[in-house]
């Protein structure tokens, strides 16, 4: 099963470059009643893309706020935990475009580091920033997520082959012969590298496994390593200094905060 946002298809994307339309002068239409159907249908797909409505101001600085609070579960249930979080995350799913199931996956990651490291505050928001910027929450491309979190196809990186701006990584398991070298590729829906994945790697659906191409798993471990990486992320120091050890990039960054903060007050960037 594939779990799919209920959302209207916007004729853009300003993620992607698009640029929203101008407003168009009045034309006039042969056929009164068809133009006023186009104009109710064109009305209701438009709503959902924030034309026409009163969306909240995205929050400026650092760091993005925490967004509707994770309600208590009980974290040490079998199996697949994130999903006692289902009512919560269906509740804003559509509002901010991600699947209820990667919603769940932030959610339980933030409950997890909350009772482990309460020294560290991530949000679930932040999770859902980074997510948004590397995998669009596991759907880049053609990949989907199923109800259990699992990304499909799995998503892999460029290979980091040296190329411009690109850093050079030899797999050095899977390289055989020196002169035809196999370069590392990032992994899953937050794009770890293997030898990051190898320290940090966590299981958080149960199922033994820690497995990159996981949303549950790739969610906590991305929190776990934020945490270490930054300390009290829930200060401007604390949170720069988490993300820039994800990814030194001050675009990047501004990337990840303005997809937080807009979910911290409950809509779309």
């Amino acid at each position: 099963m594939v779990v799919r946002v209920a959302q209207p298809q916007c004729p853009w994307d300003l993620d992607d470059g698009g640029v929203r339309p101008k407003k168009a002068g009045a034309r006039a239409v042969s056929k009164v009643r068809a133009g006023v159907l186009a104009v109710v249908a064109a009305a209701v797909v438009l709503s959902g893309c924030g034309v026409g409505e009163d969306l909240p101001p995205i929050p400026e600085g650092i760091p993005p706020g925490a967004g509707t609070p994770v309600p208590a579960i009980d974290l040490d249930a079998p199996g697949r935990t994130a999903v006692q979080l289902r009512g919560w995350a269906e509740e804003q799913s559509d509002a901010l475009g991600i699947p209820v199931v990667a919603l769940e996956a932030y959610g339980y990651a933030a409950a997890i580091m909350a009772r482990s490291r309460p020294d560290c505050g991530i949000a679930w928001t932040t999770l859902a920033g980074i997510a948004r910027v590397e995998s669009k929450h596991g759907s880049h491309g053609s990949s989907r997520l199923d109800a259990d979190g699992q990304v499909s196809p799995p998503i892999r990186g460029v290979p980091l082959d040296g190329s411009p701006g690109i850093q050079r990584i030899v797999d050095e398991a899977a390289t055989s012969d020196p002169a035809e070298p196999v370069y590392v590729r990032a992994m899953g829906p937050f794009q770890f590298l293997p030898e990051t994945w190898q320290r940090w790697g966590a299981d958080a659906n149960g199922d033994g496994t820690a497995d990159p191409d996981n949303i549950d798993d790739a969610a906590l471990t991305a929190a776990r390593y934020l945490c270490a990486s930054g300390g009290n992320l829930t200060t401007p120091e604390g949170w720069q200094q988490a993300l820039f050890t994800y990814n030194r990039s001050t675009a990047y960054m501004n990337k990840v905060r303005n997809h937080a903060a807009a979910y911290s007050v409950g809509r779309r960037a």
